[in-house]
């Protein structure tokens, strides 16, 4: 009796465990599903206050310039949910390279390597925990030189023109300044008022001169005559030309299918120069024809091998890649062989032209990293320079040197980079983006030419009078960087 009446107890028991056990399945799969694969979209949701306060409860790590000046540390925010404030020493000046730490993003080096910075690198993570059993950041020391960088900057400052520079070592292809001008203190953005900081990116976005972008890797300029390096070094390797064999240069030069044509400047008087002489004096005519008999493809080559068309070149901070173009007419082909139509360079890549000349034709890749390091100093990544390119063999490199010393000589186009007592190979340029406009300002160069330390690239937009200024900038930086 007392069996039969247990009996349904026992089944609506066995019911309400199974209800029960499948509410917990269910409970726990949700748990693990949001866990899986929901926690990367709650992290990011601004309304979770977490991992904000995950990232600025603990010091992160410094950035260092390579002579060891911290300009970039963590100080006590002074109350609030978020214990460390980030602080930019010379902010304006470094900007480019540090880029900033806001509440919800990050740019430049503290976005590259925010993992060592913050502790969360898996490397930086257990060397800190087994030596205290604490999680920090590691600093990050550059290779950015302080007198290189100084000068490039403040040589930029000094002409009031938007522009940038970039100071390469030729050998390891470390960057020894990286600046760009009209540029931001990145101090603006450590603020943790929300209201304060949407007002600030509002108001940097909107600034005449564009101070939030960073001219050195991410605006690409008609390289102009500066691309003569790669039309002749196209032109040398195709065996076809020497530095004294004779090329045609006629004061104009008609574009096939075209109404137009290109026009030598006054400087390029002899319609039959020898091909040192054209490029000492830059006649647009000379290398328009060569441009010609290569055709696009030699010298689509040849660009690729400097680096032009590279996709994903990071310094570890992500770059605009250079361009050059595709499928073009034999009129636009003659105009990309000059640096005009569709071409397209960075600073970092008009400095990278040098690079390559200066390094017997091998170009290293570039890079902003040169160690990390733990507080206690042990370092745990150290930058490994590597060949990036071969641009050219290395006796082709020899005659591209010898041919660019010339343009700092007495009748070249870049006498204004010349240094008394070093030897400077240079190629200058002006151009423009679309007709009408007015010039670009640029300038390619390496020092000494003999035994190269630094190789720059420089550009100022539509400096008007101010051209000239290019030349001095690039001056500075190579005394800067030489001293």
């Amino acid at each position: 009796m007392a069996g039969s009446k247990g009996g349904p107890i026992n089944r609506s028991l066995g019911h309400v465990a199974v209800a029960g056990a499948a509410m917990l399945f269910l409970l726990l799969g949700h748990i693990t599903i949001v866990q899986a694969f929901g926690s990367q979209a709650l992290n990011a949701d601004r309304r979770n206050e977490r991992p904000l306060i995950a990232r600025f409860g603990h010091p992160r790590g410094d950035i260092l310039t390579y002579d060891g000046t911290a300009i970039a540390t963590s100080r006590p925010a002074g109350g609030g949910p978020y214990l460390y404030q980030r602080v930019y020493r010379y902010g304006e000046l470094y900007a480019p390279v540090t880029g900033h730490l806001a509440l919800y993003r990050s740019t430049g080096i503290e976005q590259a390597q925010n993992a060592v910075l913050s502790g969360d690198d898996a490397k930086v993570k257990v060397r800190s925990l087994v030596r205290d059993g604490t999680a920090e950041g590691a600093d990050v020391r550059l290779t950015i030189s302080d007198r290189a960088q100084w000068a490039a900057y403040q040589s930029l400052k000094a002409t009031g023109v938007p522009g940038a520079a970039v100071a390469i070592d030729p050998a390891t292809g470390a960057i020894l300044a990286l600046a760009s001008y009209p540029s931001y203190d990145p101090n603006a953005f450590t603020t943790f008022d929300r209201a304060r900081l949407v007002e600030t990116a509002r108001r940097l976005r909107r600034a005449p001169g564009q101070p939030l972008l960073n001219r050195a890797l991410h605006r690409a300029y008609p390289p102009g005559s500066t691309f003569k390096l790669v039309t002749t070094a196209a032109a040398l390797a195709s065996g076809e030309y020497e530095p004294d064999s004779l090329v045609n240069a006629p004061a104009r030069l008609p574009l096939p299918g075209s109404s137009s044509g290109v026009r030598n400047n006054p400087a390029c008087r002899d319609t039959r120069p020898t091909l040192l002489y054209a490029f000492q004096v830059s006649c647009d005519t000379a290398f328009a024809t060569i441009g010609l008999q290569l055709g696009q493809d030699i010298l689509r080559d040849q660009a690729e091998a400097f680096g032009f068309n590279a996709e994903n070149l990071a310094i570890p901070v992500a770059t605009t890649p250079s361009r050059f173009p595709s499928a073009m007419n034999r009129a636009q082909t003659a105009l990309a062989a000059i640096g005009l139509h569709a071409d397209r360079a960075t600073p970092l890549m008009i400095a990278m032209l040098s690079a390559a000349v200066a390094n017997d034709g091998v170009l290293m890749r570039p890079y902003l990293v040169e160690e990390v390091r733990l507080p206690d100093g042990s370092v745990i990544n150290r930058a490994g320079p590597t060949p990036y390119r071969r641009a050219v063999p290395a006796t082709l490199a020899k005659h591209l040197a010898a041919m660019m010393t010339t343009v700092t000589h007495a009748g070249g186009t870049g006498t204004g980079v010349a240094i008394p007592g070093v030897e400077v190979a240079a190629k200058t340029a002006t151009s423009r983006a679309v007709p009408g406009a007015e010039d670009n300002a640029l300038v390619t160069a390496f020092a000494p030419a003999d035994k190269p330390e630094v190789a720059v690239g420089v550009v100022l937009e539509r400096p008007g009078a101010r051209a000239a200024d290019v030349a001095s900038i690039a001056r500075a930086v190579i005394e800067a960087a030489l001293a």
